[in-house]
């Protein structure tokens, strides 16, 4: 783009100088760079953590209101392939859990 406008769309000779020369361009194409580089990186978080994300299961359970009131949840997700849901469960139970509940998304 640099080389296009520089060489054959504004093509005014100042100075002497050449219409294209690698100097001028360096700052504006390492800027240019940066910029890119960050809004493909905002851009790939985005999609790779699937955001935004405006609903999530555990906010449709009632129970999951009293996060904010000093209770701690422990939120187990079952995408892996290597999760069963009674060995979890038996898990939490030997830790003297109060309260294991199973949420399905409803999508």
């Amino acid at each position: 783009m640099i080389y296009f406008m520089n060489k054959f769309d504004y093509d005014i000779v100042v100075g002497g100088k050449p219409l294209f020369s690698g100097f001028f361009a360096f700052p504006v194409a390492y800027e240019l760079t940066i910029l890119l580089s960050a809004f493909g990186s905002l851009g790939g978080m985005f999609i790779l953590n699937r955001l935004p994300r405006h609903h999530h299961p555990l906010l449709a359970n009632a129970r999951f209101a009293d996060v904010t009131d000093d209770k701690f949840y422990v939120v187990i997700e079952c995408e892996d392939e290597r999760y069963d849901e009674q060995t979890t469960r038996a898990l939490l139970e030997s830790t003297g859990t109060q309260h294991i509940e199973m949420v399905e998304d409803a999508q």
